[in-house]
């Protein structure tokens, strides 16, 4: 069985108080590692926070309320992961929802709301943790990216558009920050269990039908050829594989994780 030891390595998890955020936390936790998660909603984090102290040190935990999109925000989340843990090695970004909308339907606003969610969540982070990536032994930055980005949706139109723009960050960050020994990748999610898709059950759902039938008859209808929704945990341990040493030799890529749905060869 292969193991990892990430102790005394310290890892950053925006949007990390649920979903794959939360499960990559707790994969990093598992192999050792310090965690700092931010999120926006309090009650969240605290509730994430108290979940990850109870089969780990709480001193290994840091919870903090963080808007990605705010300067002064990221920057006092990296000064309090410093002052906690002394550092920081691996940076995953993990913030950010899609936008259900058409070309005709999207306005001006929407389309700078979604164009500066998907760009500046990852921009802004990354900006304010690079002193601490740089006196890493093995700093790492890895993005959650979408499959929108190589197979754009017309009922997401603005989403698509910006996944695929990022596609193209990470390819220019891996590029530019290679000489600093700093790997840069991402992964691409297809459709994941998540908060987002439940609340789409409750209202979508026939009259007692099951979460299990809804999803399956959904995979399937959009042919899905592993005929169900991915987990977090699974898209949780492709960051995890990319954000640590057992991809040493692997910056500038892109690994898909959507149970087959890419067209693509």
């Amino acid at each position: 069985m292969i193991q990892i030891d990430l102790s005394g390595q310290v890892a950053v998890v925006t949007g990390g108080s649920s979903g794959i955020g939360y499960a990559t936390a707790e994969l990093f936790l598992r192999a050792g590692a310090s965690v700092a998660i931010c999120g926006r909603d309090e009650e969240r984090l605290a509730n994430a926070q108290a979940r990850l102290a109870q089969p780990f040190p709480r001193e290994r935990v840091l919870a903090a309320r963080c808007d990605v999109l705010d300067d002064a925000d990221v920057n006092a989340f990296a000064r309090v992961v410093a002052e906690r843990f002394g550092g920081a090695d691996m940076l995953v970004n993990n913030a950010g929802q899609g936008r259900v909308s058409t070309f005709a339907d999207t306005t001006d606003d929407a389309w700078r709301d979604e164009l500066e969610l998907k760009y500046f969540s990852i921009i802004r982070p990354t900006r304010a943790f690079l002193p601490l990536l740089r006196a890493s032994a093995a700093p790492t930055i890895t993005c959650v990216n979408s499959l929108l980005a190589l197979q754009p949706e017309p009922h997401m139109v603005a989403t698509s558009s910006a996944r695929a723009g990022v596609l193209s960050l990470v390819k220019s960050l891996a590029t530019e920050l290679a000489p600093e020994r700093i790997r840069v990748n991402s992964i691409l999610i297809g459709i994941v269990e998540s908060g987002q898709w439940r609340r789409r059950y409750e209202t979508q759902a026939r009259p007692g039908e099951s979460w299990e039938a809804w999803t399956a008859a959904l995979a399937a209808k959009k042919n899905i050829p592993l005929a169900r929704f991915g987990r977090p945990d699974e898209a949780a341990w492709a960051l995890f594989h990319l954000a640590t040493n057992l991809s040493s030799y692997t910056t500038g890529s892109h690994i898909d994780v959507s149970g087959g749905f890419a067209r693509h060869v």
